[in-house]
């Protein structure tokens, strides 16, 4: 297992883990409330997080591990199309700065904790609130998968090989998440977002310095896209509209995932999440920056056995060890803070939302904290078992299934928090068909994100979780029109 340890990237690696590691467990004792034995203390934080903490929580489970391997890979392989990431993180800015204030105020002034819970007081129907718990549950548990498969890349990088590191890596994660709850991701942000910053800018400042420039950056990837005749440094005609329709329906999603939704309920006020909206779009800065990583992968002319591999060949070929150490270091980390807090949002949603409603209504504080902390463990041994025993690319698709099944969540979520016209029964009905005929199109498309649209002009690609959102609100137009008329159908019969 250590015979191709790179010894001094190692050291580097294992200290920064370490130290990272004892945050963890001291977060137990950061702002201590008078008990962890309390949903709102271990799973939101005493929902107390001002501006700055709650910046580096939302960014630290926003952009995270994977997102530092995977937009570079995908810049790597396609080219621009895999910016679409960078208008998406716009986007959902102002979606948050209007909706998610209101969404903390109806969830404070309720003590609700879950998305869940606000859809059962806004509609009263515990089945539209399963549904939406099941879902959240459903589409975090491959999303946090995607944290190890980014944790895994790193410490690969490093020469470690089999399953250790990564089972050992966990154990550390499932364990302070336990100690300390929503605090311990809160309290590691700081020094994960701070890592990840410090990595960025001298990847930004040295390397276009060893490979002739950005000018000779980009005409190097332009040559290999050329090459392999597929991808390019700009988008072709064909691109802007699945480019588009991705960008526009995973900002709409992005803020439906229980993690993002922890991180908005942990808040201290409305304000504070506005402040947060104007001042999270630095993380798009640094996002872009990492995706140029893609194109310097081309001009550095690295020869990878996976795209995922861009990132630390790049910091392994063109830094010394010590610092590739450091970057291998700020991705593991970067993994820990949203998995951790993945975790802790899926629990809190099966312990409001299915064992307080099904197993036992007369749970204590204490019990629904015991209960969470458990489920949070289970939830990241199954992210684990995904990662060990599937093949990598089937967790990558069912992440992509994750988006476009959260993504039917927003009516029932948002549409309540502005309007009393919808019913129950029409938001389930439309969250079914959302949910089922998008998972049809997904699967006959090969999992793939997008699906092909004739429109008599020509065949257009649009992303599949986008439709069957659609999809979902006309069947919950529909359905509510019929059950409207139903009283007023049988007024008229019994009159005539």
């Amino acid at each position: 297992m250590l015979a191709n340890v790179d010894s001094a990237a190692f050291a580097v690696f294992l200290v920064l883990f370490i130290l990272v590691t004892g945050m963890g467990f001291v977060a137990a004792r950061w702002r201590k409330p008078e008990t962890l034995a309390h949903l709102d203390e271990w799973g939101l934080g005493g929902r107390k997080f001002g501006t700055l903490i709650t910046w580096f929580l939302v960014g630290g489970d926003f952009y995270t591990a994977y997102t530092v391997i995977a937009v570079p890979a995908l810049v790597y392989a396609v080219g621009a199309y895999g910016f679409f990431a960078l208008p998406y993180t716009i986007i959902v800015y102002p979606f948050v700065f209007a909706v998610m204030p209101v969404l903390w105020k109806v969830a404070k002034n309720r003590g609700y904790v879950t998305a869940g819970d606000v859809v059962r007081g806004a509609y009263g129907s515990r089945g539209l609130e399963l549904a939406v718990a099941a879902t959240g549950v459903l589409a975090t548990m491959p999303y946090i998968a995607l944290q190890l498969i980014g944790m895994e890349v790193a410490i690969k990088a490093l020469g470690l090989s089999g399953e250790v590191p990564l089972v050992l890596a966990f154990l550390v994660l499932a364990l302070y998440t336990y100690s300390s709850g929503l605090r311990a991701p809160a309290l590691i942000a700081f020094v994960k977002d701070i890592m990840i910053y410090i990595v960025v800018i001298a990847a930004i400042a040295i390397v276009p310095s060893k490979l002739g420039g950005y000018g000779a950056i980009f005409t190097a990837a332009d040559a290999a896209f050329a090459a392999k005749g597929s991808g390019g440094i700009l988008l072709s005609p064909a691109q802007i509209v699945p480019y588009a329709s991705l960008a526009l329906g995973s900002a709409l999603a992005a803020f439906m995932y229980p993690h993002t939704l922890t991180g908005v309920f942990a808040s201290s006020g409305g304000n504070t999440i506005r402040k947060n909206a104007m001042l999270l779009p630095a993380y798009t800065l640094l996002l872009g920056l990492l995706a140029l990583l893609g194109y310097m992968g081309h001009a550095a002319g690295l020869k990878l056995a996976s795209n995922n591999d861009v990132v630390p060949e790049l910091f392994k070929t063109l830094f010394p060890s010590w610092f590739a150490g450091f970057a291998f270091a700020a991705i593991a980390i970067g993994a820990l803070v949203p998995a951790a807090v993945m975790s802790i949002g899926a629990a809190n949603l099966f312990t409001r939302n299915f064992w307080k409603v099904w197993v036992d209504p007369k749970v204590t504080p204490a019990g629904e904290a015991k209960v969470a902390k458990i489920t949070s463990m289970l939830v990241k041994v199954g992210a684990l078992l995904a990662i060990l025993l599937m093949p990598t690319q089937f967790a990558l698709d069912l992440q992509l299934l994750g988006g476009l099944w959260i993504l039917q969540t927003l009516p029932a979520l948002v549409f309540g928090l502005y309007l009393t016209w919808f019913s129950s029964t029409a938001l389930l009905a439309g969250w079914a068909v959302g949910l089922a005929g998008g998972s049809w199109l997904a699967w006959s498309d090969g999992l793939k994100p997008l699906h092909g649209m004739d429109f008599g002009a020509g065949k257009v690609a649009i992303y599949t979780g986008l439709l069957a959102l659609v999809l979902n609100i006309v069947v919950a137009v529909v359905v509510n029109l019929v059950l409207k008329g139903l009283p007023q159908a049988r007024l008229s019969r019994e009159a005539a």
